[in-house]
């Protein structure tokens, strides 16, 4: 029985050279991230030879024998001396096919929350499952967080196949048991393919000691898994960061509004409405990189210019006057709590949507989830550090929020204390 694709198969039809893939690792601690993606920057040939001694040179201090290739992505000294991942470590590499942006998040529960910024804007997340000790309760917490931050696509990399000898049976149980976790938390689609991130197994070459598995390695997945641009199902969006108003003598009238798209494309001519004033205009230009343009998409940075002179202001949304989301100050959503101190009912926030900030009070906490078994506490009395739950926020002001199954840029959200600027929490909002 050959196990490779758990369940849905990625499309791999030829794709741009050059394109971008974000992904992130997470997994339990010590089952291997840093290794993998070690390992996977070491033989795809994409560290400097000047890092690889470095590494070298702090493998044999350590006394051993062949380099450690987690140095390559734990480079905060603390992180080095006691041998874990503490903070996110972004990488960047390319390959013939494809750019990579990576993030190797840390395994330890008490860092949970920097999973959530690592897989907040990926494309993929690799999942790391020690074939030892198969699904624990840290590897259904990454799956649910990939889940809940509807992450496109989940690789199960069951890890650390030498220590198991390399046995089928061992790898198709634990794929077995992730893909109905996934199933059941509504993950789209998941590939497991079974490695060994220290001996180089189906990392970047396929594994001579696992001729049972037929499916692709970690980079070939990589290379080749299908990345959309823009995965909105909303309109366009458009959240003012700037107003430039140069007021130079050859442009003494010019008024723009510079900011990120956050999903779909504008173009000259077309009718827009800016929230939450609800005024109405019609786009007279669009210059990006201070070229005039007819259409720009996301994510580009763009300055909008308008027909009309409208009172806009940092914080305010430029959505097509046929696409407008609903204006709420009742905001219904799924949380991830990410401070050391608890969320409870009643609490005062700032909510921060995009580019507007924004008084509110945390009306109700309406359950918890249960990462066991899926099920919900109802009305539990707070969230603590790393807990998911259904919250309701009362908000000062109208806002113009998606749901987050429709937009992942326009549909999320942080929580903040009001009192000392800390993260409260992560939000999505939907019912």
């Amino acid at each position: 029985m050959t196990v490779s694709i758990v369940r849905t198969v990625a499309d791999r039809a030829d794709h741009a050279s050059g394109t971008l893939l974000r992904f992130a690792t997470a997994g339990s601690v010590d089952d291997g991230k840093s290794t993998l993606v070690g390992r996977l920057l070491h033989d795809s040939k994409s560290v400097l030879a000047d890092q690889l001694e470095a590494i070298e040179h702090v493998s044999q201090g350590r006394g051993q024998q062949t380099p450690d290739l987690a140095l390559l992505t734990d480079g905060l000294r603390a992180e080095r001396e006691q041998g874990i991942t503490i903070d996110v470590a972004y990488r960047y590499f390319a390959t013939p096919a494809r750019r990579f942006i990576l993030a190797d998040t840390p395994g330890h529960v008490q860092y949970t929350r920097n999973m959530v910024t690592g897989a907040s804007t990926a494309d993929l997340t690799v999942i790391l499952v020690d074939a030892r000790n198969g699904v624990v309760e840290q590897t259904r917490r990454h799956a649910a967080i990939s889940a809940l931050l509807r992450v496109p696509h989940v690789v199960l990399a069951v890890n650390k196949m030498d220590l198991v000898g390399y046995r089928e049976q061992v790898f198709a149980a634990i794929a077995e048991e992730f893909a109905a976790y996934a199933d059941a938390l509504g993950i789209p689609e998941v590939t497991a393919i079974p490695v060994s991130a220290l001996a180089g197994d189906n990392v970047v070459d396929l594994s001579a000691a696992m001729s049972w598995y037929g499916g692709p390695t970690v980079l070939e997945h990589l290379e080749t898994v299908a990345v959309d641009p823009d995965t909105e199902s909303c309109g366009a969006r458009f959240p003012v960061q700037y107003v430039i108003r140069p007021g130079t003598p050859d442009l003494p009238d010019y008024r723009g509004y510079a900011g990120q798209i956050a999903a779909g494309s504008f173009r000259v001519g077309e009718g827009v409405v800016v929230l939450p004033s609800g005024t109405t205009s019609t786009i007279a230009g669009i210059d990006l990189l201070g070229e005039p343009v007819d259409t720009a998409s996301a994510p580009r940075s763009v300055t909008l210019l308008l027909d009309d002179d409208v009172d806009i202001a940092r914080g305010d949304l430029i959505v097509p006057a046929d696409d407008a989301p609903l204006l709420t100050r009742d905001v219904r959503a799924t949380v991830c709590h990410v401070a050391d101190r608890p969320l409870t009912a009643g609490q005062r926030v700032l909510l921060k949507h995009t580019t507007r900030t924004v008084k509110g009070v945390v009306d109700e906490i309406t359950s918890r989830l249960d990462l066991d078994d899926l099920s919900r506490s109802h009305h539990p009395d707070s969230l603590v550090t790393n807990e998911i739950g259904r919250v309701r926020i009362r908000v000062a002001e109208p806002l113009a929020l998606d749901s987050y199954v429709d937009s992942r840029r326009t549909g999320s959200f942080l929580l903040i204390d009001p009192g000392d600027g800390m993260t409260l929490a992560a939000g999505m909002a939907g019912p």
